[in-house]
C-alpha cells in the first residue's frame, strides 16, 4: 500500500489479513528499526509480543538477520534513509539502478520470501506507504493500492496523539500528504495494469465492495471477509507497526467517520486546503466542505 497514514490502511490490511493465504505484516519497513533496533515509535507486534519475540517475527529474522542481526538493521536502515525515502521515487523508477538499490531490492525479495515461507501465505500484504520502496520493486510480482483520504480529516486525525503516535500539525501532516501522494501518483503511472486508488470516504461507505475491488486487483477469488452492515470480525495479526487501532480483535464495524467537519479548527482546515489544493479535485475533494451537525 502507498499514500499517507491516517487513510485507514491499517484495517483495511488487517481485514485481508482474515483471508487464507494472506498475511498482512504492517509497515515492514520498520521491522529493522523499530523492531530490532528499537529505535522508533514501538517495538511490539500486532500479537503484543516484541517484535523480536513473536513466533513469526523471530524465525523471519533467522532467516534474514544473518549471523549478527543488529549489524544487519543498522545495514537496512542506512540502505532505507539512502535509497528509498519518498524523495528517491523519481530515481528508483528509473530503467537503470545503481548497484545499491539492486542490493536492496534483492534484500527485499529475500524478507518478502521469508516471510511467506514462515507464514504459509501466497499473498503479502505491505503497508508500509512509501512510494520509493514500491518504486524499486516495479516488475516484480507486485499490486499496488493506493489509499487516499481527505487531506483535512488526516489533519484532523494528526491533532491527536494515539498512543505510541505524537500528534503533527496540520501543515507538517498535509506536506507530507501531499508529498507521498503525488510519488505515489508517478508510480501508479509507470504500473497502471496492477495498481488501483481507493479513497478512503469510498471504503468505509461500502467496505465490502472496496475489499471486492482489491481482491480483483489481487487476483484472488475469495468473498470479502466482511458483511454489508460493515461488520467484521478480526483474529490475531502481525504487524510489525502501524495505527495503534491495529490491536484490535473481536468483532469491529467499519463506518465512516467526519467528526474533522465539525471539529477541525477553520485555520487548520485552510492551511490543510492550500497545501493540498494541487491533488484535492484529482481526487474528487472540494475546496469548500460542509460541516455536519
Amino acid at each position: 500500500m502507498t499514500g499517507w497514514c491516517r487513510s485507514g490502511t491499517t484495517m483495511i490490511g488487517n481485514l485481508l489479513n482474515e483471508l487464507d493465504g494472506v498475511v498482512h505484516v504492517g509497515e515492514l519497513r520498520y521491522l529493522w528499526r523499530n523492531g530490532v533496533l528499537g529505535d522508533g515509535t514501538n517495538t511490539s507486534c500486532g500479537c503484543a509480543e516484541p517484535v523480536v519475540d513473536c513466533p513469526l517475527w523471530s524465525k523471519v529474522l533467522g532467516l534474514t538477520g544473518g549471523a549478527d542481526v543488529l549489524a544487519t538493521a543498522r545495514l537496512w536502515a542506512e540502505a532505507q534513509d539512502l535509497l528509498v525515502r519518498t524523495r528517491h521515487t523519481a530515481r528508483r523508477l528509473a530503467a537503470r539502478q545503481s548497484p545499491a538499490a539492486c542490493e536492496l531490492a534483492a534484500r527485499m525479495a529475500e524478507l518478502y520470501a521469508a516471510i511467506a515461507a514462515v507464514s504459509g501465505a501466497h499473498t503479502i500484504v505491505d503497508s508500509s506507504k512509501f512510494p520509493a520502496e514500491a518504486a524499486l520493486l516495479s516488475g516484480t510480482d507486485l499490486r499496488i493500492l493506493h489509499v487516499v483520504r481527505d487531506p483535512r480529516a488526516v489533519a484532523h486525525s494528526w491533532l491527536r496523539p494515539k498512543d505510541y503516535i505524537p500528534a503533527m500539525s496540520p501543515a507538517r501532516s498535509t506536506v507530507y500528504w501531499t508529498g507521498f501522494n503525488a510519488a505515489s501518483e508517478l508510480v501508479c503511472l509507470r504500473n497502471p495494469a496492477t495498481s488501483m486508488r481507493l479513497r478512503y470516504e469510498d471504503f468505509v461507505r461500502d467496505p465490502r465492495g472496496g475489499l471486492a475491488d482489491i481482491l480483483r486487483l489481487l487476483g484472488l477469488r475469495a468473498e470479502p471477509p466482511i458483511g454489508a452492515d460493515g461488520l467484521a470480525t478480526l483474529g490475531v495479526n502481525h504487524t510489525v507497526t502501524g495505527n495503534p487501532d491495529r490491536f484490535a480483535q473481536g468483532r469491529v464495524r467499519v463506518r465512516p467517520d467526519d467528526r474533522w467537519r465539525r471539529d477541525l479548527p477553520r485555520r487548520a482546515g485552510a492551511t490543510a486546503t492550500a497545501l493540498a489544493f494541487p491533488l484535492l479535485g484529482r481526487y474528487g475533494y472540494p475546496v469548500r466542505t460542509a460541516a455536519v451537525a
